[in-house]
């Protein structure tokens, strides 16, 4: 069973409520994910849940976004 955690990762391209709503939903979709709150001002997406860093990265992905390291 994997733990539950919150994490923040910073995001490149979010320049507005509809980017930050794309990300959201993407990431929300994923098993595990209790949670996203996705900022454009400060280019973070926090995710609460148990979901892999690699399952993120490729959510914000297919947003249309890039997760950065």
């Amino acid at each position: 069973m994997s733990q539950t955690t919150e994490t923040t990762y910073r995001v490149q391209g979010m320049t507005c409520g509809h980017c930050e709503l794309s990300v959201r939903e993407e990431v929300e979709e994923l098993e595990g994910v209790q949670s996203a709150v996705a900022d454009r001002v400060s280019g973070s997406l926090t995710v609460r849940g148990s979901a892999e860093r690699d399952q993120i990265r490729q959510a914000v992905k297919t947003a249309g976004y890039t997760l950065l390291d």
